[in-house]
């Protein structure tokens, strides 16, 4: 009887692990990954990145949140097809990119969520306004910018010309 406990618990465990290190067939939201993490990802499993840059203040960038990135359709193609990040182009923290450091220098705290200085990492994908979405390949190379809000229609459309076959 403690033979069958024994190889139940180790099966379910064996089951549970599995099924937590692959990836679900159904997104119910964007799974967002950290930019310093993404060179990491890539080396497991090679997938063109989008970054969404973005500002707290912005109204548009709080659109495509609400209405874009919440879409099911453009869940699903970001999810299973593109390494996701979310970049605050304004926001303070430094991040190591392609093997170099990038940072805010001139970040104020004291702005809060109003416009403040922009990030290193802004001025390197050439960001001249919000939203902007930045495809890189598996490379961390930018392949593709766009700016503005874009409707999930507007941005599938993008997004599929960019998903290697």
């Amino acid at each position: 009887m403690r033979s069958i406990l024994f190889l139940t618990v180790v099966l379910f465990s064996i089951l549970s692990c599995k099924q937590t290190t692959s990836e679900p067939e159904v997104f119910t939201e964007i799974p967002w990954v950290s930019i310093d993490n993404v060179e990491g990802l890539i080396n497991k499993k090679s997938k063109n990145v989008i970054v969404d840059v973005y500002t707290p203040w912005c109204g548009p960038c709080k659109l495509m949140d609400k209405r874009t990135f919440t879409d099911q359709s453009t869940i699903d193609l970001i999810s299973k097809n593109f390494y996701p990040v979310k970049f605050n182009a304004e926001g303070p923290d430094p991040i190591m990119f392609k093997g170099k450091e990038y940072s805010n220098p001139k970040y104020d705290k004291s702005k809060g969520n109003r416009r403040n200085y922009p990030h290193q990492l802004s001025s390197f994908f050439q960001v001249r306004g919000y939203p902007s979405i930045v495809i890189l390949d598996e490379n961390l190379n930018i392949i593709h910018k766009v700016s503005g809000y874009k409707s999930p229609e507007q941005l599938n459309e993008i997004l599929t010309e960019y998903i290697p076959s």
